[in-house]
């Protein structure tokens, strides 16, 4: 019974299959952390600089750009793994 369970289960837990989930599964990490820490970055210099909403929009809009960078990145990664 053991080697038809193996037998079924055994391509689902292949070690580059999980590989390929795990990274896969921390774009949207990637994303919304790199926007959040844009935006926060963003806030904060326009409350020093009293400068609204300026620096706000700039590093929101760097903060996604790198999201989208990771983005490509991962998937790079992954692109070149399966080669």
């Amino acid at each position: 019974m053991r080697s038809i369970w193996m037998t079924i289960m055994a391509p689902l837990f292949d070690k580059t299959i999980v590989k390929h989930f795990a990274r896969a599964g921390t774009i949207g990490f990637h994303m919304v952390i790199s926007t959040f820490v844009g935006y926060l970055i963003g806030s904060q210099l326009d409350k020093w600089f009293v400068t609204s909403p300026w620096f706000t929009i700039t590093f929101l809009i760097l903060g996604i750009a790198a999201g989208f960078r990771e983005l490509a990145r991962i998937a790079k990664k992954i692109s070149d793994d399966n080669d």
